[in-house]
């Protein structure tokens, strides 16, 4: 399960948002249990509506910010801008990290859909999300 607010789902869908027409992403801090501390926004430094790269600097900056306060990166998010907001075979392909939450925003209908998966040895199992006050 992946447990976030409600500021931090809206600040993933915003940055979603405000990419477009490109796919928008970044990385979300927390514990080893699923719950979410901080969203670090990234730059898509691969420019694309298609797909996403988080950008070196963001990624150098989510890890000082972890060990500061103690965190990991426990996943990433990005948008899927005119499908569903499950992974492509290209998301599963690029997975980093079998421990990761896989977090999809699709930006096809209002409102937007957000959606959490697990990617482990490719193969996808999408988990819960709750939002927490």
């Amino acid at each position: 399960m992946l447990t976030l607010n409600g500021a931090h789902r809206d600040a993933v869908i915003a940055t979603c948002i405000r990419a477009l027409p490109n796919e928008g992403c970044g990385l979300l801090l927390g514990s080893p249990d699923g719950v979410v501390a901080e969203v670090v926004v990234s730059r898509n430094v691969a420019d694309s509506a298609k797909l996403y790269e988080i950008d070196p600097r963001a990624m150098l900056a989510a890890s000082r910010r972890c060990e500061e306060l103690n965190l990991e990166i426990i996943g990433v998010f990005h948008s899927h801008t005119h499908s569903d907001a499950y992974p492509s075979p290209t998301d599963v392909a690029q997975a980093p990290d079998p421990t990761w939450h896989y977090v999809l925003v699709s930006l096809r209908l209002v409102p937007s859909a957000l959606r959490s998966y697990l990617i482990v040895n490719s193969t996808i199992t999408e988990e819960v999300v709750q939002i927490s006050k």
